[in-house]
């Protein structure tokens, strides 16, 4: 190896190790909420995705992560490529004590409307944890109907370790969900659009209809 390529080397190496402390710090700062209540026992973060597709089931995630062990690279799902997503998805289902997930499906958010189907499938994730959270913190909101004590952060999913879990696993269950549903009901681009209202979304609803997947209470304006 010449003095050149061992000086590049060096510089290599050198940038990766600075990139992981500026990881690590970031990941310390995103498990500022899971230290502060760490006395309350397990605790579970809570997010969900879909609450403003045009179709498509309302999807929650509640996640239980290892205290002693952090994950890193977590973050707001929205903040990740598809790629990212997919790979801690895969390292959150090795790692975390447990994963509840819940949703609702399009009926029943015309039913009840889309906030009471989210605290729905949200309540279905909480109650599908084992073991069982013993405090929860949720992206932004409060949870009726729940036992368990619990703590809302403003943009939780950016700033817990285990809110950005939840935001993850929920957007690429989800996003597989509607993969599925695009070779179901091919024509509305599902595969690419995930259910929200784009411009090739709208046209294709427009041209073709609502299919059976599609919230009636969300696309009234355009039928």
């Amino acid at each position: 190896m010449t003095e050149r390529q061992e000086r590049l080397l060096r510089e290599k190496e050198e940038r990766a190790r600075l990139q992981l402390e500026k990881e690590l710090a970031r990941t310390e700062a995103m498990l500022v909420y899971e230290r502060r209540f760490a006395g309350k026992g397990r605790i579970a973060g809570v997010d969900e995705v879909g609450r403003g597709p045009l179709c498509g089931p309302v999807v929650a995630c509640a996640v239980i992560l290892p205290a002693d062990h952090p994950i890193l690279y977590l973050n707001d799902s929205k903040k990740l490529s598809e790629k990212k997503r997919e790979e801690l998805c895969k390292v959150i289902r090795e790692e975390a004590l447990a994963i509840g997930l819940g949703m609702e499906s399009p009926e029943t958010i015309d039913e009840i409307n889309i906030l009471q189907a989210t605290y729905r499938a949200m309540r279905k994730a909480i109650e599908m944890l084992d073991p069982p959270a013993q405090f929860l913190l949720n992206d932004a909101v409060m949870i009726p109907q729940v036992s368990i004590p619990q703590c809302p952060i403003i943009k939780g999913d950016a700033k817990s370790a285990s809110i950005a879990a939840a935001s993850i696993v929920a957007k690429v269950t989800r996003d597989h969900m509607m993969e599925d549903y695009d070779r179901l009901y091919p024509g509305y681009g599902f595969a690419q659009n995930k259910g929200y209202g784009t411009a090739q979304h709208i046209a294709a609803l427009k041209e073709l209809g609502p299919c059976p997947i599609h919230r009636r209470s969300f696309i009234s304006k355009w039928m």
